[in-house]
């Protein structure tokens, strides 16, 4: 977390889960729940309506709900990190004027896309992203994530960060992230105020080693990443490759085999929420698959596991 109003922004912000009863519905008491709990794990901040919230799944409503529950509630214990992602400018614009009211810190926002054929063309999403900034004016985090299905070279990504000046960080998660990372860091210079990586930290060493100064993980362990962060950035990196060596299993079998269930299963069975339900199309996680991530998570003992009870 950053110093100052004005230093950049380093270290672990985690993806909040957005928790649904047994019936589907949201809840809110649980989302409370979530939100107290990561801040128990040490984040430096927390990132909401993101697509491991399933925000592809909620309601405008939903969303406004979920807006004003989390924001009330964190009260400025941590940053919060708003995700405004929309095809429509004008939605995701709206989406960000919200945010900046209800007292984010940061948006994150993924290019426009809607599907498989739906595509801004480079002049497009440069304007996507200043009419959000401008709406805001608030930092903003691109999300570089093979979901979009849209490629953002390096040289849109340094465009964006020097034509727009509240683009400031970038979440690389793409294959080979450490080499994106590092070559838009080697071309962005100073414009670069945040390269931070993502997909459950997955590929953190390599990625820290490439220069990530933070990370987006999910809520399951962000108090065992924490450390590999801190001790990465303070030059210890031998410590920093032996924690997470000790802790890469678990992530993996997230990353490959749970998605976004992963860290609703782990809260479920630390009585963070009463249910780790997700939304149709979605499907629950195998009862098989769901004991070999708690297997794992028991060997490691994130706080998730053993916070509410």
């Amino acid at each position: 977390m950053p110093a100052s109003t004005t230093a950049p922004w380093t270290g672990i912000y985690p993806i909040a889960p957005t928790p649904f009863t047994d019936s589907g519905d949201l809840d809110l008491p649980g989302m409370r729940r979530v939100l107290d709990c990561m801040v128990e794990q040490g984040v430096d901040g927390i990132c909401i309506l993101a697509n491991y919230s399933e925000q592809f799944l909620l309601s405008d409503d939903e969303r406004a709900a979920l807006l004003d529950t989390c924001m009330t509630h964190v009260a400025g214990r941590v940053p919060v990190i708003v995700t405004c992602s929309h095809f429509s400018t004008r939605i995701a614009g709206e989406r960000a004027r919200a945010a900046a009211s209800a007292g984010a810190r940061m948006l994150m926002l993924m290019p426009p896309y809607h599907g498989t054929g739906l595509r801004a063309d480079e002049a497009g999403i440069v304007a996507h992203f200043a009419r959000v900034a401008d709406a805001s004016r608030l930092p903003l985090m691109v999300q570089d994530a093979p979901l979009s299905g849209v490629t953002l070279t390096v040289p849109l990504l340094v465009r964006l960060a020097r034509e727009i000046p509240l683009v400031r960080y970038f979440k690389i998660e793409v294959p080979q992230a450490a080499a994106k990372l590092r070559a838009l860091i080697d071309a962005g210079g100073a414009a670069i105020a945040g390269p931070f990586d993502g997909e459950e930290s997955i590929t953190l060493m390599a990625d820290l080693d490439a220069g990530a100064t933070g990370t987006m993980c999910s809520a399951l362990l962000p108090d065992l990443i924490k450390p590999v962060v801190e001790q990465h950035l303070a030059g210890r990196r031998a410590e920093a490759a032996a924690a997470y060596a000790r802790i890469l299993p678990l992530i993996n079998y997230e990353n490959r085999q749970c998605g976004l269930r992963a860290a609703k299963a782990v809260m479920k069975e630390g009585g963070v929420i009463r249910s780790d339900a997700v939304r149709h199309p979605l499907e629950a996680l195998h009862p098989a698959t769901r004991a070999g991530l708690l297997e794992l998570a028991r060997e490691r003992m994130p706080l998730a596991l053993t916070w509410g009870r």
